[in-house]
């Protein structure tokens, strides 16, 4: 066997999104990463603990991803932006990310709900940070009044994310543009006529 690259961190990390990708958590060992990597499953000790470790870590930097995007996004914006400009903006950035990022994303996305607590537990913060974006996003449309007052903000926001977060199941880059993508979702949430 070879031994890992120089970036042996971010090889071992690639190669567990793509497996934990398809596999999901259970189905993932740690000697399909070593093997995808070419190096024994010992050597992984030198970069993480377990594969546990290298699982919150995919998720993390998944999240963490579609974070930097959509907060660029909002970040472009114009002073003189609403909120429904800012959250067509943010669907954008979080589905550019999500789809283009996407064995890391999905990963993420696929390996949570099987993982064990204690992963769970070292990748919510990073998604409570996220999540807190998608609250305030939503907070500016109640405000708004761009969005049914009788549906709890969190709801509104966990429906979103979840919304789009279901979109790598489905995505087709040959058959949908994401930013046309986007404007649908928005159209969806704002309950108007998309663009």
């Amino acid at each position: 066997m070879e031994a890992a690259p120089r970036d042996g961190r971010r090889t071992i990390l690639d190669a567990a999104a793509r497996i934990l990708r398809h596999n999901g958590y259970k189905a993932t060992t740690l000697r399909d990463i070593a093997a995808a990597v070419g190096i024994k499953a010992g050597s992984i000790y030198y970069h993480f603990a377990s594969k546990d470790a290298i699982v919150a870590a995919v998720m993390n930097d998944g999240v963490e991803r579609v974070q930097e995007g959509v907060s660029r996004a909002l970040s472009g914006l114009p002073a003189t932006a609403g909120p429904a400009e800012r959250l067509e903006a943010a669907i954008a950035a979080h589905l550019h990310a999500l789809l283009e990022y996407s064995d890391y994303t999905s990963a993420g996305l696929k390996a949570f709900t099987d993982a064990p607590e204690a992963v769970r537990t070292a990748a919510r913060p990073v998604r409570k940070r996220y999540e807190a974006v998608w609250d305030g996003i939503v907070a500016d449309l109640v405000a708004a009044r761009l969005v049914p007052d009788d549906v709890p903000a969190e709801t509104l926001a966990l429906a979103i994310l979840g919304m789009m977060n279901w979109s790598p199941e489905w995505y087709r880059a040959d058959r949908h543009a994401i930013d046309r993508l986007a404007r649908h979702f928005a159209a969806i949430v704002l309950r108007r006529p998309a663009a």
